[in-house]
């Protein structure tokens, strides 16, 4: 028996997914499922939908522990029907860091760090990328195309070399170098672009129908989204399927928190959760705020952030394509928007590491200058159960972090540690 077959313990259909449909997010409208789409008709994104209350009575929480230590433990409410389309690495579960010496200093009780940073390719984007690459090899598609502020393209070129696919990646020139070369030696055929993201996007979308390309943009294909649930479902899980009181989570195209709310949702429809959700914290950098200007305005979709400029590359995204839902999910949760500068997520990611050992992004940074300013100003209790999600690793963001540590050589070793020159 292998380890997509224990996660079904007592297995419900033949088929590892329970998908009855797709549907547009904004219309309603139902797709055939196991159809290659992009978005719908109406040009929003698609959402996948199971048959949960079949689900229900066929698949139990407590089976879970049978199945893969990777997000594919959770095979039931993932769209892929084979088990021989699934390309994996190992993504998922991640662990769920106490950390107990920068709560002490922020004046908290319990505070965790979820750390994405330890997926293949160093990010969260492992798990959208791995759905989207699995479904995309049980659709036959071939060649896949993808614009990147830098993670996403470093996973999709992963899985797509695991895959046996061609990969097209198309990255703003500023990317961070570990980046580039991670999509190079994964066999990618990589493009810089002067500009930002969405030219990046609109490169993939002039091309790919005369190129054969299918488009994994964010939330322009339906799959990325399912492997980014997966978070929510962790943390559910890691907490004994109780949820945290806040989550936070920072938020370029903002797919995770998406995920997580529709994952929430389903574990709700499956009998595993209550109704209590927590408090969802968007956060974004100075630089590029486009989901807090429309949280703050009561706008229900955002505006193109022009000039967009951060050091936390996943947060340069000035027009999220699913802001609706995004903004949809912090409302809804009593939740609120916020941004720091870039100062402010470099000197939280420092003391994180230097308080705690876990060295973010500095978007996952970006969530503890946050946190400060609202326990400082009292929108959160100092009492509550509290996760911050770093989306990947430090090590990835060594031009960024370099700033906090210039190097200068001289005849003597410092006594701070610097350099020792021959002479």
């Amino acid at each position: 028996m292998t380890g997509y077959d224990k996660a079904f313990a007592a297995p419900l259909h033949e088929e590892m997914t329970t998908v009855s449909h797709l549907e547009c997010s904004v219309t309603g409208k139902r797709y055939e499922a196991g159809q290659i789409w992009n978005l719908s008709e109406a040009g929003w994104p698609l959402l996948v939908r199971y048959d949960l209350e079949a689900l229900r009575q066929g698949w139990n929480r407590d089976w879970i522990n049978n199945g893969p230590s990777s997000m594919w433990r959770y095979a039931p409410v993932l769209p892929v029907r084979n088990p021989a389309s699934i390309v994996s690495l190992g993504e998922g579960m991640t662990p769920l860091i106490r950390t107990t010496r920068l709560e002490k200093k922020l004046g908290c009780t319990d505070l965790w760090v979820k750390d994405e940073g330890i997926n293949p390719t160093g990010s969260f984007k492992a798990r959208g990328l791995s759905c989207a690459v699995s479904m995309a090899k049980e659709l036959g598609i071939k060649k896949v195309a993808i614009p990147s502020a830098g993670n996403a393209a470093s996973a999709m070129a992963a899985y797509a070399a695991a895959a046996g696919m061609e990969a097209h990646i198309f990255m703003p020139v500023d990317v961070p170098q570990a980046n580039f070369i991670e999509c190079k030696s994964f066999g990618a055929h990589v493009t810089l672009i002067d500009g930002l993201i969405s030219d990046c996007a609109k490169i993939v979308g002039d091309r790919k129908e005369k190129e054969g390309w299918f488009d994994v943009s964010t939330l322009k294909e339906p799959y990325r989204i399912e492997g980014k649930k997966t978070m929510g479902y962790e943390v559910a899980e890691q907490f004994q399927w109780t949820l945290p009181d806040v989550i936070f989570y920072p938020t370029g195209g903002g797919v995770g928190m998406i995920g997580m709310w529709k994952a929430f949702d389903e574990m709700e429809a499956l009998g595993w959760i209550g109704p209590k959700r927590p408090k969802m914290i968007s956060v974004q950098a100075d630089g590029c705020q486009p989901i807090v200007r429309a949280f703050e305005t009561g706008a229900e979709r955002s505006e193109f952030w022009k000039n967009a400029s951060t050091v936390s590359s996943g947060l340069r995204v000035p027009k999220p394509l699913g802001d609706y839902l995004v903004l949809e999910a912090v409302r809804k949760s009593g939740g609120t928007a916020i941004a720091v500068s870039d100062e402010e997520s470099l000197d939280a990611g420092i003391e994180l590491a230097t308080l705690d050992g876990v060295f973010a992004a500095p978007e996952g940074a970006a969530c503890v200058a946050a946190l400060k300013k609202l326990l400082d100003s009292g929108f959160l209790k100092p009492d509550e159960r509290i996760v911050i999600y770093n989306t990947g690793a430090g090590l990835k963001y060594l031009e960024a972090y370099s700033t906090r540590y210039p190097r200068q050589a001289s005849g003597e070793a410092d006594k701070l540690g610097g350099m020792i020159t021959p002479r």
